[in-house]
């Protein structure tokens, strides 16, 4: 993975380049997080790459590694109530402008995964696969992986019946099997289990 998205931003007068992502735009509970990462040009991250393409391990060295070497990083969530209200897309929005606040430095440009501007206020290029294109995106994708992960591991204490730790949250069958033999809880996002029966028979759950 090469510089070539931040060499261009560079090349074109911006300085402090942010990568932004977000995970946790899937599942049925618990917040979305995103990430914002200044990376500087000779960071030493063996390995980075899309989060969803590493091992558990090899995210937590990563993210270590990141926070330690990086100019900036910030990190910002919405909650599955603001999910509800807004809807995801736009709660995924305010999450990365959350991220972009976190900064201790300003940005004057962002590269950002996906194909859709979370609307920054600064110049903004939207990559799509940026995960595995650009390493502050990359960066910033396991900065939030790791962080959303970990706070779905916290969950899985608090509520052990639904086994978080597992599922992270995700539409998966054992997540359907918990929530309809213990119930929705109030961390999960109520717009995503409208029709919950049928959605959970498509999942092999009933």
């Amino acid at each position: 993975m090469d510089l070539f998205y931040e060499n261009n931003l560079k090349s074109a007068g911006f300085q402090n380049i942010c990568g932004i992502d977000e995970a946790g735009r899937g599942p049925l509970a618990g917040p979305v997080c995103a990430a914002a990462v200044i990376l500087p040009e000779n960071a030493d991250l063996p390995g980075l790459n899309d989060s969803k393409k590493l091992t558990p391990q090899k995210r937590d060295v990563l993210f270590d590694l990141i926070k330690s070497q990086a100019i900036a990083y910030g990190i910002g969530w919405a909650t599955e109530k603001e999910i509800d209200e807004l809807n995801i897309l736009n709660a995924t929005f305010l999450a990365m402008k959350r991220a972009v606040e976190k900064l201790n430095i300003a940005p004057d440009a962002a590269l950002v995964d996906g194909n859709r501007d979370p609307k920054l206020g600064i110049p903004t290029l939207c990559v799509v696969g940026g995960d595995g294109k650009s390493p502050s995106i990359a960066a910033a994708s396991i900065l939030a992986k790791v962080s959303r992960d970990r706070f779905m591991d916290e969950l899985d204490k608090r509520y052990p019946d639904y086994l978080f730790a597992q599922h992270k949250g995700y539409p998966t069958k054992l997540h359907y099997q918990m929530i309809l033999k213990h119930g929705i809880l109030p961390i999960h996002r109520k717009s995503f289990l409208k029709n919950l029966s049928e959605k959970a028979e498509a999942y092999g759950a009933k």
